[in-house]
C-alpha cells in the first residue's frame, strides 16, 4: 500500500504530496500523520528552502474521508484523530520554510484549511476552495484560524459564512491566492515558483516567514486552542491594526 503522503526532494525545494488519489486525497488518520512527518522532514533539512504542498491525481483535497471515519470496525487512528489533525496543522504552522500550495480542482472543508495554510497559493482558474461547514451546521475552526491569521474579517466572512465555492480567479482577486493560472499549469507554476525562491540566498525566505509568525501570533497553542473553541483566536493588537 502506498504511503498516504509522499515526500519528493528537488534541488533546494521539495514536494509534500497527499497520495490518496482514489478518494481525491480525502483526509484520514494516516494522511494527517504523513503530512506532519513530511513537513517536519522538510523543516529539518538544511538543503530544503521551499515546500510545495499538492495532491496526487490532479486534485488537491476533497475533505474528510467520511467512509473511513464511519468504517466498521473502527479504524485504530479514529480515537486520536483530533490530536493527529492538530499535529498536521501545527506542522504547517511551525514549518519555517515557505509553503506553496498547488490548488488543482478543489479544496473542500478540511482540505480547504490545508490550502489556506499555504503561504503562497497557486490556484487553477476553475479550481475552487469551499469552506462549506456552515451548510452542515458546523464551525470551521482551522479554516477560520488560517483566514484570521492572514486575511481581514471581511475576507474570512465571505469564505466561511457564505459556504459557497470560490474559484481560483476569485481567490486571486481577494488576495487569498498568490495567483490564478490555467488549470493544466498549476503544478508547473508552483514548481517554478518554488525553484525561483529556492535560488535566493539560503535561509532568507525562512527568516522572513519566522518574523511574520512572531509578529502575528504569541503562541501556536493559544491560537489553535481558541480557534477550536467557541471564542475566536486571539491576535496581537499590532496584527490587526491595519
Amino acid at each position: 500500500m502506498a504511503d498516504a503522503v509522499e515526500w519528493i526532494a528537488h534541488e533546494g525545494w521539495g514536494e509534500v504530496v497527499m497520495n490518496r488519489p482514489d478518494v481525491k486525497n480525502a483526509i484520514n488518520g494516516p494522511l494527517g500523520e504523513g503530512l506532519a512527518a513530511a513537513l517536519d522532514r522538510a523543516n529539518q533539512d538544511p538543503e530544503i528552502n521551499v515546500v510545495v504542498l499538492r495532491g496526487a491525481g490532479g486534485a488537491f483535497c476533497s475533505g474528510l474521508d467520511l467512509k473511513a471515519f464511519n468504517a466498521e470496525p473502527e479504524p485504530e487512528w479514529l480515537p486520536r484523530f483530533n490530536q493527529i489533525w492538530r499535529g498536521a496543522h501545527r506542522a504547517l504552522f511551525e514549518c519555517q520554510k515557505p509553503i506553496i500550495g498547488a490548488l488543482e480542482r478543489y479544496a473542500i472543508n478540511g482540505g480547504a484549511a490545508l490550502a489556506l495554510a499555504a503561504d503562497l497559493l497557486v490556484a487553477g482558474e476553475s479550481a475552487y476552495v469551499q469552506v462549506g461547514e456552515v451548510k452542515l451546521g458546523m464551525a470551521a475552526p482551522y479554516n477560520m484560524a488560517w483566514l484570521r491569521l492572514r486575511h481581514s474579517e471581511n475576507v474570512a466572512a465571505k469564505l466561511t459564512i457564505s459556504g459557497r465555492r470560490f474559484s481560483g480567479r476569485e481567490l486571486a482577486d481577494l488576495g487569498v491566492a498568490y495567483e490564478a493560472v490555467a488549470d493544466d499549469q498549476v503544478i508547473a507554476r508552483a514548481s517554478a515558483l518554488a525553484a525561483e525562491i529556492a535560488s535566493y540566498p539560503p535561509g532568507a525566505a525562512a527568516k522572513i516567514k519566522t518574523m511574520m509568525r512572531i509578529y502575528n501570533v504569541e503562541s501556536i497553542d493559544d491560537w489553535f486552542d481558541q480557534a477550536t473553541t467557541r471564542s475566536g483566536p486571539r491576535v496581537k493588537p499590532s496584527a490587526v491594526k491595519d
